[in-house]
């Protein structure tokens, strides 16, 4: 397998119907069940989850001067849901049009290194970022991971 991460300078995400849950750090000790949590409330709405999982992290500053991560685990939906309830939020579109993306292939393991080939090949391009990114989960098998990875320019 190629261990070569191919950078496109200029993608644009669209994602449609899309349900939303802000994550915390005790979220993650839990990640499966909130994911199952996720659809079920999902099929509860009466709607059926479409395609993979969408996370959404964007890092900041924050007033005492450290760094933190706000993270979104998002999930796309066969129609428009007129009303949500807490955690959950709803999006009918969301539109990223200005990225730098790159496709991962690989051990879960190494996924950091799409990231890191994003931030090296805008810092190269002197290209600057948002701090964001929106990574989909295309497809998972035992011991490989296929990642789209979207990083939105300033």
């Amino acid at each position: 397998m190629s261990n070569k991460l191919q950078v496109s300078l200029n993608k644009a995400l669209k994602l449609t119907n899309v349900i939303s849950k802000e994550f915390e750090e005790k979220d993650f000790e839990n990640f499966d069940e909130e994911v199952v949590k996720m659809e079920n409330y999902i099929v509860s709405k009466g709607v059926l989850p479409l395609g993979p999982l969408i996370q959404y992290t964007n890092g900041f500053i924050n007033e005492n001067g450290q760094f933190e991560a706000k993270v979104l685990l998002m999930r796309q939906v066969s129609d428009h849901i007129q009303s949500t309830e807490e955690p959950y939020t709803y999006e009918s579109l969301i539109s990223v049009k200005n990225c730098i993306y790159v496709r991962y292939v690989g051990d879960e393991s190494n996924l950091k290194f799409a990231y890191d080939k994003l931030n090296l090949t805008a810092f190269e391009e002197e290209i600057p970022l948002k701090g964001n990114s929106y990574t989909v989960f295309v497809n998972k098998d035992e011991d490989t991971i296929t990642a789209d990875v979207f990083m939105e320019k300033a």
